[in-house]
C-alpha cells in the first residue's frame, strides 16, 4: 500500500507532511528527504492509534496531482486488511481463534503492528473470514 502525502513548506523551514486518508499523521523535517523519512515513521505509528482502538484503518486513496506516495511494509498492509476485514464482519479476536483453532493470544498478535507475524498465518486468518490474500509484481 502507498499512501499519498502533501509536502508543504513551513515558515520557519523545513517542510511538513500530512496523509488526507490519515490525518492523525503528521509530521516534518528540516528538507524534503527527511520530512519523507519520517513520513513513513509517522504513518506506522498514526496506524497504531487505529488496530489500539479496533478502528478500521482508511486505505490508501488515488494520488492527486503534487502527492507524493509513501510505502509502507507489506507486512503492514497484510495485518491492515486482515483487522479492516475483522470489523467489517464484527468478528473478535476470539471468534477469528476459535475458526482458525488456535488461542485468542495468536490472532491478537496477527493484529499487532509490532509483532513479527508471517505471511501464511495472515492469508489463514483472512481464509477464516471467507477472503484471500493476492501478491502480485508491478
Amino acid at each position: 500500500m502507498k499512501y499519498p502525502a502533501t509536502l508543504t513548506p513551513d515558515p520557519d523551514g523545513g517542510f511538513v507532511v500530512t496523509f488526507r486518508d490519515i490525518p492523525e499523521a503528521i509530521s516534518q523535517g528540516d528538507d524534503k528527504f527527511e520530512a519523507l523519512d519520517m513520513a513513513a515513521d509517522v504513518l506506522l505509528s498514526a496506524m497504531d492509534f487505529y488496530f489500539e482502538d479496533k478502528r478500521k484503518v482508511p486505505l490508501p486513496s488515488k494520488a492527486k496531482k503534487g502527492e507524493i506516495l509513501v510505502d509502507i511494509p507489506l507486512s503492514v498492509s497484510a495485518k491492515v486488511l486482515l483487522l479492516n476485514e475483522m470489523l467489517a464482519q464484527h468478528i473478535r479476536p476470539t471468534d477469528l481463534a476459535l475458526r482458525m483453532d488456535t488461542t485468542k493470544q495468536e490472532v491478537n498478535r496477527l493484529i499487532d503492528l509490532h509483532h513479527t507475524t508471517k505471511i501464511d498465518r495472515i492469508s489463514d486468518a483472512m481464509s477464516a473470514l471467507g477472503k484471500h490474500i493476492e501478491l502480485s509484481v508491478a
